[in-house]
């Protein structure tokens, strides 16, 4: 009886511990990254092979289950749109991403992570793919949930404050960087996840144009390979640099490939099929607790009362966007309900 009561608790909830797996991978992408470069791995070289093991493990995904979506071919025309796309989106957003970690901590990279869904509204209200009205409630949220969102990665970024001692806690992962490459480093990241959000919003018209989503995912994963390739060639030309052995280095580019690219991107998009964006939207802020802690007790990373403060502020502006998002889809809804019980009654 009590396993079977443990099975049905496990499927009752799974979509929930499937989306705490993805934060803890995202987590685990943040410290394994940074740990990577930290040890002299160059981050235009560990893009390359970011994208590498990703192509590889979303190829078998792309040509199983979008075999039969045949009725969208791929034009000259929309290959180039993917390869734009790519070089933009994810080639120019990993390389910023793998320089700025050198300079930040994994938990200010997981901060930036947060900030995503906020960058994203603000992107798509700039490209008009997102209408927001501040005469009601959702559109106030969402409004007042991005400045939270960006005023708290802000504060976490700049503001210190007393040091929080939650344990005995030596120098900090990052005292060997001066503050100005912290400030750097804090500039690049934010730069990253804004160009992160902007790739979002062009998914949206690429999507309808090929719905195969694995494999248009695999082919930007593949043109991002390449472009980071000739980057990463003309700025290292030490070919020992580009030798894997079998320590982190490896470990950190095939997890963040294979795990991060890989399996976390099948489980959100069965979140999404099953419970929608928002609901897997909602655990983003998990990735910064995860991550905080890990620092912690890992690299005895030294948390000040900012950073809790801007946390705060970046996990309740996220939770306004998400807010305002929910209730105006709800809206939109309803209206179309009416529209239809009145289209009837005519």
């Amino acid at each position: 009886m009590g396993k079977l009561q443990l099975l049905n608790m496990l499927e009752e909830n799974k979509g929930c511990l499937g989306m705490i797996l993805v934060q803890l991978a995202y987590a685990g992408m943040a410290m394994f990254s940074k740990a990577a470069i930290d040890r002299g791995m160059n981050p235009y070289i560990f893009v390359v092979y970011r994208q590498a093991f990703a192509t590889i493990t979303l190829a078998p995904f792309a040509f199983f289950l979008d075999r039969k979506n045949t009725d969208h071919p791929l034009s000259y025309r929309l290959i180039l749109k993917i390869f734009l796309s790519s070089l933009f989106g994810i080639t120019l957003s990993s390389n910023l991403y793998s320089y700025a970690i050198n300079y930040v901590s994994a938990t200010f990279a997981s901060v930036g992570i947060n900030t995503i869904p906020a960058l994203t509204f603000l992107v798509a209200i700039i490209f008009r793919f997102e209408k927001c009205s501040i005469r009601n409630s959702a559109g106030i949220a969402k409004v007042v949930g991005s400045g939270l969102s960006l005023s708290g990665a802000m504060v976490f970024a700049f503001v210190k404050g007393p040091l929080v001692r939650l344990m005995k806690c030596s120098n900090s992962m990052n005292s060997k960087n001066s503050n100005e490459k912290w400030v750097q480093g804090c500039m690049l990241m934010l730069a990253a996840n804004f160009i992160w959000a902007s790739w979002f919003v062009m998914q949206a018209p690429l999507v309808k144009q090929y719905p195969s989503k694995f494999r248009l995912i695999m082919l930007q994963c593949f043109f991002s390979c390449t472009q980071s390739s000739i980057w990463a060639m003309a700025m290292e030309r030490d070919i020992s640099s580009w030798r894997l052995k079998w320590d982190l280095n490896l470990f950190s580019v095939a997890y963040c490939g294979i795990v991060v690219n890989g399996i976390s991107f099948w489980l959100q998009l069965w979140a999404v099929e099953k419970k929608g964006p928002f609901y897997a939207a909602a655990f983003t802020p998990l990735i910064l607790i995860f991550t905080a802690l890990f620092s912690l007790f890992l690299w005895n990373e030294m948390l000040y009362l900012g950073s809790f403060c801007g946390a705060i502020l970046l996990i309740g502006g996220l939770y306004c966007v998400i807010w305002g998002k929910n209730k105006e889809t709800q809206i939109n809804d309803d209206q179309e309900k009416v529209d239809a019980k009145e289209g009837m009654v005519v």
